[in-house]
Order: C-alpha cells, then structure tokens, then sequence
C-alpha cells in the first residue's frame, strides 16, 4: 500500500502501518534480508485497520472524506460513463460561471444532457472555478441547457458538489436567490427524465439549484444538507468546533436521507473513499444510472411530472389543525 499523499485524522493508524511496511520493504531490498512473514502481517493488519475504520465511519468523518482533495469530481466521471461530451457556455445574460458546466454526451449510446457542479483541482483551478460555488450565471445556465435538453427530448443528469451558492456582494446583486427559485419550479416541471448525483458535498440552496429531479442518487461518502455542520454548529452551539456533533444531528449522510426517502439510492464507494479507486465508482454509478433511466424513459410525461410531484410531496411531515400530515 501506498503512503497515502493526503492523510484525515482518523486515517493515520492507516498511514503509520503503511510507513512500517515501505520501511520494511526497503530494508530488504537493502539488505537482502527475508522478512516475507513479517511484511504479510502488517499487510493483513492494513487490511483488518480499513474494514475496522470504513465500516464505522461517522457522519463527520463522512463529510471529511466527501472533500477530500484527492476526491473525484463531476467531470472524472463524465470521462469515464460518457462519451462525445460537448460543453455548452454562458446563460446568454452576463457570463459563463466556470463553477458549473454542462453540456451533451451519450450515455451507453444515447444523448443526455449533463449538467455539473465543478470544483478545481489545483489552485488556479479552484480560483477560476470558485471552488465549486456557482453564481446567478451558473443555475441561469443550467436552466438553458434543462430548457435545451426538454426541446429536443432528452434526459437530465446532474452532478452535485458544492458547498453552497457564491454569497458574495456581485453574487446578491445579480439574485442569485431569484435564480435558485426559478430553477426549483422549472426542474419541477421539466416534462424529461432527469436524475440528480450526489458525488461530494451538497451544500444547501446551492446543491438543490440543479437538484430538484425525478430520481436523486448519492455516493456513499458524500452529504447532503441544508447547512453545513460548521455553519449548523456556529448557530447552535456558538463554536464551529462543534461541526462533529452538528453533522450527527443534522442526518446528512447517505444512509440517513434514504431512510428519510430525500434520496433514493446509495451509490457503494471502495473502502476509504470513491479516490481509492475512481474506476470502481464509475462502475457502481453507471450501473445505478442505467437502471434508472430505464425505469423513467417508460414513463409519459404527464406521469412523470405527477411522479416527481408525489416524490417531493411524501418528504417531511407538517402538522394542520392538530393533524400530523406525512
């Protein structure tokens, strides 16, 4: 095992095992000695450590590995499940948001449209992209190509990973809000198919901009939430230090929203996350993807546009006149 470029807190049992077992390879290779048995041994103690780590996670230790730096984006998989993916610019209005693209594909051989939430990778990346948080420019331009798509009778596929909408001045002074809004209701009313990826982290108004779809899939290792735990735990507790007890009480992992019916699948990741082995999760999502396509391409567009409506009407309860409503 490699000693890992980028190491969370709890996964440095991992990372001293894995300096122990390079030390010993090196040693005999140096010395040409036979340590076979005992390199076997801290392999089969690696082995036991992840599935003791990864099978326990918390919802914390979750969120840490949805942003993980080394974590894939939306468009790692975009080049893995698609092919011929053309990327469409600019809302027509005032500029093209780098944080969100999209743009035409075949998937298995048919056309979709993919719509994604993009962060960068290196630092002039992430600076040209804003680190993955979109403006009004980028949900107006994710409205054109969903309007785009539904003309020519195609489906939706979009990527969340975000950690919410741009908040800044511009940002406010262009409605970034009005924008969210108006993209809510039209996804509501789309008369395609259209399927929503959670692949990192779905932060807020800034995830559900793109995310108001007929089926909503989620990485194992990824959140989903109307705030982040810090910002939860700045509220709450008064001490953004408080994030791990904010993330439990939020219920934001995948696990907890399918319970809650907010999502619908869970995507499997590799042990330690979809970075250990992106060939793997590619896998697992065009599988999950295929699936429900063809579930939903069966269905006419008045049942599809009753459907979704039932699925967004059956999250949550509320109370009328004394009466719990679900």
């Amino acid at each position: 095992m490699e000693k890992p470029v980028y190491t969370l807190e709890f996964e440095k049992p991992l990372r001293d095992l894995s300096v122990q077992l390079e030390h010993l390879r090196q040693q005999s290779l140096e010395n040409n000695l036979d340590v076979a048995s005992e390199i076997a041994a801290i392999e089969r103690k690696i082995d036991a450590t992840q599935r003791e780590i990864y099978s326990s996670l918390t919802s914390w230790q979750k969120v840490q590995i949805a942003r993980h730096p080394r974590r894939p984006y939306a468009l790692d998989y975009v080049e893995l499940i698609c092919e011929g993916f053309v990327e469409l610019h600019g809302d027509r209005q005032f500029n093209d948001d780098r944080a969100l693209v999209g743009g035409t594909a075949f998937f298995n051989g048919e056309s979709v449209m993919i719509i994604a939430q993009q962060k960068g990778r290196e630092t002039k990346e992430k600076i040209a992209r804003n680190f993955g948080m979109a403006q009004p420019e980028g949900y107006r331009k994710a409205l054109r190509l969903m309007k785009l798509a539904e003309k020519f009778g195609i489906p939706v596929i979009t990527f969340i990973d975000t950690p919410g909408a741009y908040p800044g001045i511009g940002s406010e002074e262009r409605h970034v809000s009005e924008a969210i809004a108006v993209n809510l209701r039209e996804m509501a009313m789309l008369r395609v198919p259209s399927i929503s990826i959670v692949v990192g982290e779905g932060g807020s108004g800034g995830a559900l901009g793109i995310g108001v779809t007929d089926r909503v899939l989620m990485f194992e290792n990824s959140y989903y939430s109307v705030i982040s735990p810090e910002g939860c735990a700045a509220i709450l507790w008064k001490d953004s230090a408080a994030a791990p007890k904010a993330a439990e009480a939020l219920k934001i992992n995948a696990d907890q929203l399918e319970k809650l019916g907010v999502i619908d699948e869970i995507i499997p990741e590799p042990f330690g996350g979809a970075h250990n082995n992106l060939e793997q999760a590619a896998g697992a999502l065009r599988y999950a993807l295929q699936k429900h396509l063809n579930d939903l391409r069966g269905l006419k567009a008045e049942d599809l546009l009753d459907t979704r409506y039932e699925r967004y009407r059956r999250i949550g309860i509320y109370q009328e006149d004394g009466v719990v409503h679900n």
